[in-house]
């Protein structure tokens, strides 16, 4: 990609900041979505959970990357606490689309890369599953068709990124877990036979870049690596990492006592492929769980 204007919107974030980093390292300008007044050519001011967005600010970018959102992970799942998590991506997404489409076509962005998840296809036991799957049942894959329906409509490329766990040291759920490791009290979440569909920090980033430079790239991509592991698995490749034992064990009833609704994200399964994303020329740097543990430590 030759030198691009390129929003981000989420760019405080682990991936958001990861990729405004890559692209400012490569020449690219870098126009951040923040939740004041801008002060600068290099800002745009929006209100996710209001749906409003300051769209002058996105005229004249070659994209725009949506990456905001509250943690799904970052606290128990209250109904007030979901539905932050829901109106902040939906009408945040809706306002960007918005006025994406808004714009006149000499100015307008040619492509809308929309953050997703796979929690779009909710828990696939261990059953594979890729761009072609439906979604699944519960309040993760309702909320991920809302949202990424909501990314429709910006009269531009759109890709849909549906993210699966990101392995890195600080950030996300891998920075909850490397601290425990380190301090020798990591182990298996349940009976640890569900499936993790992870990716390195690395690859997710160049994920994203190569889904921005790709001229007919659109729609769904599962960015995970090709090789999905289970929680069993991910416990044993982060004690040889670390050096460090992992004889501890979360039983699933205590799970669900402490996070309640959200334990069943860490107890279900998910055996994700990126099918589309592999077709589409993309080769990972880390695609088995130990190279992306080692990248990370």
């Amino acid at each position: 990609m030759e030198r691009a204007r390129i929003a981000v919107a989420g760019a405080s974030g682990l991936i958001g900041g990861a990729l405004a980093r890559s692209l400012t390292a490569d020449g690219h300008t870098v126009v951040r979505l923040v939740r004041r007044a801008a002060q600068g050519p290099d800002e745009v001011s929006w209100d996710p959970e209001r749906g409003v967005v300051d769209a002058k600010g996105l005229a004249g970018c070659d994209a725009v990357v949506n990456l905001a959102g509250a943690g799904v992970g970052n606290r128990r799942w209250t109904d007030a606490y979901k539905e932050r998590i829901r109106v902040g991506r939906v009408r945040g997404t809706t306002a960007l689309a918005e006025a994406i489409a808004g714009l006149p076509a000499d100015v307008r962005p040619g492509v809308f890369v929309s953050g997703s998840a796979i929690g779009y296809y909710g828990d696939t036991g261990d059953r594979v599953v890729d761009e072609s799957a439906p979604p699944g049942n519960g309040f993760l894959p309702e909320l991920c068709v809302e949202w990424e329906a909501a990314a429709e409509g910006a009269g531009a490329r759109t890709v849909l990124a549906r993210t699966g766990l990101v392995v890195a040291r600080r950030g996300g759920a891998w920075g909850r877990l490397f601290p425990l490791f380190r301090a020798g009290l990591g182990g298996r979440l349940g009976d640890g036979r569900q499936y993790w569909s992870f990716i390195a920090l690395h690859d997710q980033v160049a994920a994203l870049r190569h889904l921005l430079e790709g001229e007919g790239l659109s729609g769904p991509f599962n960015l995970t690596a090709p090789h999905p592991v289970t929680n069993r698995e991910v416990t044993e490749a982060m004690a040889r990492v670390l050096h460090r034992p992992a004889v501890f064990a979360v039983p699933a009833p205590v799970l669900r006592a402490v996070l309640g609704e959200m334990s069943g994200e860490v107890l279900g399964s998910a055996r994700v492929l990126p099918t589309r994303l592999l077709e589409s020329g993309f080769r990972f740097a880390f695609p088995r769980i130990e190279g992306a543990v080692r990248a990370a430590a």
